[in-house]
Formats: structure tokens, sequence, C-alpha cells
């Protein structure tokens, strides 16, 4: 019997890359192995060998890293909301998404008091029960919790268009905006428009801070980043105004949309002269007004991840060699990480764990315990007359519930072949490609 982490076959191929078609000689498994691919898809669409680096750090990033521990203590009765994405770092929408969701974040660092901008590995096998809570089962998913939400909710579904930084942006003002008046976060100034008739008291006054008035479009959002890009400056309000009443925009010398108009604190006040009519020109430009400056604010601790990061010892391995560990690494992530992402499984989801199960109990070149494992595991599947199974009964029979005496899969990770610099890197796509590799070759 092989032992965990030696060899079991030569091939100097195995770890090099894709793994090559089946033999034509092999006609029932090169039939099969097709379907693998859609109960795969999401793992096998991430980075090849050099696998997925950590998308989001703690303490490097504005994202907010949540996990199992802290994800619900953040989003319940939380003073700000939040929008979380949910996601899977061997995901290659995610890993290619990773960019964009960052630069969101530092985008509106400063609406943090207000709205927060977070991340879920759902791959951490860590994660994986508070994913199923949440009722992942795609990824990236996004979801919006409300602020003041003292039950537990899977929150809200993101329903913008596209994904596009901008879009994103704007639903989060949306988001904000459909808070009742009650549970709005206290930090979140009004976002809706003032009247004419506010304008003009807004004139008259005097006092200790700026009022800047932004005139946009009703289609605009403009004015309203341009407020919770103000958030954490002390001594300015900034409220925004629409350009219906065009008599009084004349009056005011406003000509164009978006304007801002800023009245200052000894009560003079006049268009202010931007390079640009941008949000970026805007926000810059009061920001940098005299005695205008930063509050000290007291936003909770983010999480720090790297204080508890795993260290890799590298071992060094044989290239040539596949490595039992890999496969048995792969296969326990696959059946109780990556399945478990479905509920329960019907149709051709059901029929397609059958077929990969039927290969696996007839090719896997794993020790007894788990080939035994997967030969009942195949049985089982073909000897149900159901038309929908639950997860959970898969996950049960995995586990060896029962106690049979002989059946066992490992139910922790150690990469040999697959291992990487860091506990993120290659690992779970790295055995795949291995397995697939051996299945067809």
């Amino acid at each position: 019997m092989a032992a965990a982490g030696v060899a079991v076959a030569r091939s100097p191929g195995v770890g090099a890359g894709p793994a090559p078609a089946a033999r034509r000689s092999s006609p029932p498994r090169a039939a099969r192995l097709p379907r693998l691919l859609v109960l795969l898809a999401a793992a096998a669409a991430g980075p090849r060998a050099g696998g997925a680096a950590r998308l989001y750090r703690a303490g490097e990033d504005a994202v907010w890293v949540l996990d199992s521990g802290s994800v619900r203590g953040a989003t319940a009765n939380s003073s700000a909301a939040w929008l979380v994405q949910f996601y899977s770092s061997w995901c290659g929408h995610c890993i290619g998404y990773a960019p964009t969701w960052r630069a969101l974040a530092g985008d509106v660092r400063d609406w943090a008091s207000a709205i927060r901008v977070a991340a879920l590995d759902c791959m951490e096998e860590k994660n994986q029960a508070v994913c199923h809570d949440y009722d992942i089962h795609f990824y990236p998913t996004f979801r919006y919790f409300k602020a003041f939400t003292k039950e537990f909710t899977t929150g809200e579904n993101f329903k913008g268009p596209d994904r596009e930084l901008r879009t994103v942006r704007q639903t989060m003002i949306d988001f904000l905006q459909n808070h009742t008046e009650g549970r709005r976060p206290p930090a979140c100034p009004p976002l809706d428009p003032i009247q004419p008739s506010d304008v003009l008291s807004l004139l008259d006054h005097r006092g200790s801070h700026y009022v800047a008035i932004v005139f946009e479009s009703n289609s605009s959002y403009l004015g309203r980043e341009v407020i919770l890009d103000l958030i954490p400056y002390e001594s300015i309000v900034v409220v925004r105004a629409l350009d219906g009443d065009k008599a009084f925009l004349e009056r005011l010398g406003v000509s164009s949309v978006p304007s801002c108009y800023l009245i200052y604190p000894n009560g003079s006040h006049g268009l202010i002269n931007v390079g640009k009519p941008l949000r970026a020109f805007f926000s810059s430009y009061l920001k940098s007004l005299p005695d205008v400056r930063k509050k000290s604010l007291s936003l909770p601790e983010k999480p720090n991840e790297e204080e508890n990061s795993e260290v890799v010892v590298w071992r060094e391995f044989d290239k040539s060699k596949l490595y039992t560990a890999d496969l048995e690494s792969g296969l326990h992530y696959l059946l109780r990480v990556e399945l478990a992402a479905h509920k329960s499984l019907a149709g051709a989801e059901l029929k397609t764990l059958k077929d990969f199960v039927t290969v696996l109990a007839k090719l896997f070149p794993g020790r007894p315990p788990v080939r035994k494992l997967l030969e009942m595991l195949q049985e089982w599947l073909a000897s149900l007359p159901l038309d929908r199974i639950p997860y959970n009964a898969v996950l049960d029979l995995v586990n060896n519930k029962m106690r049979i005496s002989g059946i066992f899969l490992t139910n922790h990770i150690k990469w040999v072949g697959c291992q990487g610099s860091r506990a993120e890197l290659r690992g779970y796509p790295c055995s795949l490609w291995k397995l697939f590799h051996t299945l067809t070759c």
C-alpha cells in the first residue's frame, strides 16, 4: 500500500501542465470524462499550475477581509451598511475581478463609516460552513447587508446591470438610500436633493463651516458621491440640488451642470472653478479648503489575518513523480468543500456526480481505504431511486458516519508536488490537473 505523500507513478509530464487527451483505445474512460468539466469548471477555470494568490490581504488593501469568525459580528446590527463579495480564491472570474474590487474599495474608502466593501473566501475550509449558511452557490456572489439588521439574514443580491466599478459604486448609493430613515447609517448625510427655497436660506448662512451645493441633473450621481467623499471631513457640509428651476440657476450664475456653489463661513458665496466638472475635481477642491481637515473617526479595527498566516515549510520533491497526497487532498477538497456549494444535486448535476464517481471508483490510483470508499459511494449513487439527493447525505458517506471498517479519506490537505511558496498558491487547481492526467493517461 502506498503511503500518502509518496510517489505512485512516474510521468515526466504530470506536473508540466494540462493533461493530454485520453487514448483512443479507452472509449469508456474518454466518454465519461467530458461531463466532469461541468462539475469542476469553476475550479479548472482558475490559474494553471501557478495557482491563485490570496486575492485580498488585510492591512494591504482597502477591502475589509472577513472570515467565518468575523462576518456575522461585522454585518449584524452594524452602524454601517456592508457590500460583501463571497468568492473563491481558485475561481478564474474572481481572480480576474480582484483588481476592480480593490480599486472600488480604495475609491470609496472615505465612505467606510456609512458603507464598507468586504470580501470572504469560501474556498478556505474554515469558511465552508458559513458560506453554506449564507446560501452561496456561485462565485463571485455579491451581497448587501443593511445597517442595524439584528436578525440573521443572507443579505440582498447585487442587482446592477454589470460589475464595472462605476456601476457598483452607484448601486451602493442606491442601497444606502433604500434604508428607512430610522435605520440609515448615522454617519451617512442626507442624500436627497434640497429645494430652491432651502438653497435661498443657505445663502444667508454664516458660521464656522463651509456649505457646498452641487447642482446636477436628476440622473446624476456626482452630488451624492461628493457628499459621501466628504463624510470624514469636518468644517464642511455638502448638499445637492437639481437643475429643474432654470430661472433660479440663472440668478446664481449657474450656466451648466454639474456645478458646485460654495458658501463660505463669512457669508460670501459663488461658483467654484475646477479643471473639469468631475467628482474627483470637486471632492479634491473641497477637501483642500482652509480649515477643512479629516476627523478622527473610530472605525472598528480590521482583522489582521497576516498575524495568523500559516507558515509554509518548503519540502523538496521529485517533479517526475505523481504523489498520492496531492490526489487525495484534491479529492477531499472537491467532495467536502467544492461540492458543499450545492445544497442538493439533481438532474444533470446528479448525473455528472454519478459519472465522475464511477470513473474514480474504477481508475483512482489511491490507497485501498480511499478506493473502497469511492466504490461504496459509486454503488450507493447507482442504487438510489431518487431524482434529487441532499449534499449532506453524500457528506455523511464520505465522512464514513456508518463507521465501516477499512474506509477512509483524509480530512486535511497536504500538498507535495502541488505545494506552493505560499499556502494559497498552486494546491487545488494543480491537483485537479494531476487527477485528470492520471485518469486519462
